[in-house]
């Protein structure tokens, strides 16, 4: 029969899907390339470190056209970071990366695996990512992947045997790759995995390489020569009406936060892998040559493969519903498998099939997108069943209640089924992300739960099983709970359902600085999760800080809502610093979490948990001048931190500066990568070096290198030099400049206690005209003398700096507070 193409239909499935978060409506396209996937038994993993570092172009060739069960192990979560669009970092900025990842999965076909490891900031070598991230645990996590995922083939993203030529996150997720491969196989390495799996043995290693890796091309030919295997990843999907590589480009343009929109590509493109470990392939074109991909791998698959093979060869695009008979005869030889890996997977795959090809939609919606534990929500189902085949809805049990709804309910053909019930959400368990419930350590996550290492988010545990029968064979398909409903200006919108807890707090501030011992008020938003909440709120600080009252107590009717209380808290004489901590009340029951909600449109809103607390120092520090313009870059939350030392700051409008609208100003600033992402500066640069010119002063803080002008008045050149140890010594090159001196006189103490590094991006070469400040560099690395660069420029001073201030003032550093004042006034 004739294939069907909805060309235009699939890529803007593709685009908007995603967007708009719908569940996943499969077309006949669709439905047989689920289905030629269900036919083929073969596994490829991918391993690199960070989103954004995994190939979607041979993800998407393994996952479309070779038709492979294909996952990307990220062995990080990419905290460690910039956001381009918006204010996130840390732990904030993982969950966006996280969601990203899967978004890019959705396109390409993918499936998407973590470890424990935490993305500390760029590395230089992997002895010392490797120290930071505690390699055995992370070893552990990699076995883990291997023995759970059991791929039959691994694929390395970068080199195992260069290190110190790239990131060393990059070179480790390889090392570790190279030595699990020869250790998953082996009972004596961690044995405690065994409990819940098994031991595989991959049938061969590939290293990803490219000319990316060498200097140029003919380098690369020259280094590889007769070493390589190579294919054309360009293939064309009639039934996407999409190439491979416009498939990969929409796939790596889900990175939003790493700026990677990108145009998309076509045409003929090779890859290549080289042979590293295991059995070498006879076919060097076919990595899984010699290993058999076909039902009659495992035991009694052949007569699954015979039907299957069947519906495959003479798939009905018109009406997919007619395969269903055959499907569901499949389904129940499957679910009979002794091999408990393969029938998990293949039955998992073919009830979307059976689902999809009877047009079945069922859905379980809340009135509301969260709820507290141990309190019931009002549910409304939704069934139909859109083929000719006898189906009957049994039951339904929600996985949060010892309790089966029974319905006995014929579905007939194209008949909307509906009905509302109020379920209990009987779980302590919240759906916020598992990797942050306990405190992490600079390089590791803290999981106990074996059997959640790994995963890319936490299990719904709202869930809804619909127990069925479909041509008289029961069978069961789950769903999560959702929120789904419109607005006007928007329309249909689904969100995810979520557990959270009865009381949350949040603090407006997460850095509150005390420039002398004036008591300040410190307000406290209380949120209610569920209805008449009451009970009492109390601050925690340390020794020597006082808080009045010691409590102050709350009611709020309704969920939702929120109500703020005002505490007032006095600083002790002396310089210190310190935890402050919040703790709501109710019924005896102590809740200590702040509630962030990330909501961007190419991802599902995030409810993120975290402890709800604020630094608070106690800091002796002066400044000049009040009002600072700010020109946002890439986002940081530097204008906020600079308020807390009692500036003025006001937000410009790129578009909106003028000669007129800065004189106002005792300072200006320029956000991280401003100049990478505002296009509107370099139209701008005139008046902002008019501004220097007649006497103001002017920050600039960190741009990338890449394909950038920051317009400054003398030339400058910017590099990849970075000093990525926090710990690094800082030598003063000027200890008479102004800026170490006025107002605040700056030592080599004050930048102690830094985190993540002391900066990046900075000038390897500038005019004369400007004096460098501090010199730094890491182990083994000649000094880096441009982290800090000033230059007057008529009555004013021109400020570049690749420091790290974006990272230090948010997590309230006090060095880094002195020393930014200093920027701000220096004459």
């Amino acid at each position: 029969m004739k294939k069907i193409l909805h060309s235009f239909l699939v890529i803007l499935l593709i685009s908007t899907s995603i967007l708009a978060q719908k569940p996943e409506k499969l077309t006949s396209n669709q439905i047989f390339e689920k289905i030629e996937k269900l036919n083929f038994l073969g596994t490829a993993l991918y391993i690199a470190a960070h989103p954004d570092d995994e190939n979607t172009r041979l993800i998407a060739y393994l996952s479309n056209k070779v038709k492979a069960r294909t996952a990307y192990l990220s062995l990080t979560r990419g905290d460690g970071g910039q956001n381009l669009i918006g204010p996130e970092i840390r732990e904030l900025l993982g969950v966006i990366r996280t969601q990203e990842l899967l978004a890019a999965r959705n396109v390409d076909g993918g499936e998407q695996l973590f470890t424990r490891a935490n993305d500390f900031g760029y590395s230089k070598h992997p002895d010392e990512t490797l120290k930071i991230w505690n390699k055995e645990a992370v070893l552990s996590d990699v076995v883990w992947a291997i023995r759970t995922f059991k791929p039959d083939v691994i694929i390395n993203r970068f080199n195992h045997r260069t290190p110190g030529t790239t990131h060393g996150h990059h070179t480790s997720s390889a090392m570790l790759s190279v030595a699990a491969f020869d250790l998953v196989n082996d009972k004596t390495k961690f044995p405690e995995q065994l409990k819940y799996t098994e031991t595989w043995q991959p049938k061969r290693l590939y290293f990803n390489t490219s000319s990316w890796f060498y200097r140029n091309k003919a380098d690369f030919e020259k280094a590889t020569e007769g070493k390589l295997t190579s294919f054309d990843v360009g293939a064309y999907y009639p039934l996407k009406g999409l190439s491979n590589n416009e498939l990969a480009s929409l796939a790596s343009s889900q990175h939003l936060c790493q700026g990677f929109g990108r145009l998309t590509t076509r045409g003929s493109q090779k890859e290549y892998i080289e042979f590293l470990k295991g059995d070498a392939p006879k076919d060097k074109e076919d990595i899984f040559s010699g290993i058999n991909t076909t039902w009659n791998r495992i035991e009694k698959g052949g007569e699954i493969g015979e039907i299957l093979y069947e519906v495959e060869e003479n798939f009905n695009f018109i009406n997919p519903s007619k395969h269903l008979p055959e499907l569901m005869k499949a389904y129940k030889l499957i679910q009979k498998l002794k091999d408990n890996h393969w029938r998990e997977i293949k039955e998992k795959q073919i009830k979307e099939i059976i689902e999809a090809c009877a047009g079945l939609y069922l859905e379980a919606s809340a009135n509301t997108s969260s709820t507290a534990p141990k309190t019931k929500v009002s549910v409304n189902f939704e069934t139909l069943n859109r083929s000719t085949t006898a189906i009957e809805l049994v039951s339904f049990n929600s996985r949060l209640e010892n309790k089966v709804y029974k319905k006995n309910t014929i579905l007939t053909p194209n008949k909307r089924v509906t009905f509302k019930e109020d379920l209990v959400i009987n779980t302590t368990a919240y759906s916020a992300p598992y990797w942050l419930k306990k405190q992490a350590s600079l390089g590791m996550y803290a999981v106990e739960n074996q059997l959640l290492i790994g995963k890319p988010e936490t299990p719904r545990p709202a869930k809804i099983d619909f127990h069925l029968i479909i041509d008289k064979i029961p069978l069961t398909i789950t769903k999560n709970i959702v929120r789904r409903y419109a607005e006007r200006d928007k329309g249909e919108i689904y969100e995810p359902f979520e557990v959270l807890p009865k009381v949350t707090t949040n603090l407006k501030d997460k850095v509150l600085l005390f420039s002398d011992n004036t008591t300040k008020e410190i307000p406290v938003a209380i949120r209610a999760g569920a209805n008449n909440v009451n009970g009492f709120v109390s601050l925690n600080v340390p020794n020597n800080w006082a808080v009045s009252p010691k409590r102050i107590n709350f009611n709020i009717q309704q969920k939702n809502d929120k109500q703020t209380v005002v505490f007032k808290v006095t600083p002790p004489k002396k310089q210190t610093e310190g935890k402050l901590q919040i703790s709501a009340t109710v019924n005896g029951e102590e809740f200590t979490k702040e509630l962030v909600e990330i909501n961007y449109n190419h991802i599902p809103k995030q409810s993120v948990l975290i402890n709800s607390e604020a630094k608070i120092v106690r800091l002796n520090i002066k400044k000049t001048g009040t009002n600072i313009g700010y020109i946002k870059g890439a986002g940081d939350a530097i204008p906020e931190n600079l308020r807390q030392i009692g500036y003025l700051v006001e937000t410009i409008n790129p578009s909106k500066i003028n000669a007129e609208n800065l004189e106002k100003f005792d300072a200006v600033v320029l956000g991280i990568r401003a100049y990478n992402v505002v296009k509107e500066l370099k139209f701008k640069q005139k008046f902002l070096l008019n501004y220097v010119k007649n006497g103001g002063n002017l920050i600039v803080q960190y741009n990338t290198n890449r394909r950038v002008d920051v317009g400054a008045p003398y030339p400058l050149q910017l590099s990849r030099d970075r000093v990525t140890d926090e710990f690094a010594e800082v030598r003063i090159l000027d200890k008479n400049h102004p800026v170490l001196n006025t107002p605040n006189k700056i030592t080599t103490q004050d930048f102690k206690g830094w985190v993540q590094e002391r900066g990046l991006y900075f000038p390897n070469s500038w005019n004369s005209a400007y004096t460098p400040i501090l010199s730094m560099n890491d182990k083994g690395e000649t000094p880096k003398n441009g982290s800090l660069l000033i230059a007057k420029y008529g009555k004013g001073n021109y400020i570049y700096t690749g420091l790290s201030f974006f990272r230090e003032l948010p997590a309230g550093v006090s060095g880094a507070y002195k020393l930014f004042a200093n920027l701000l006034s220096v004459k």
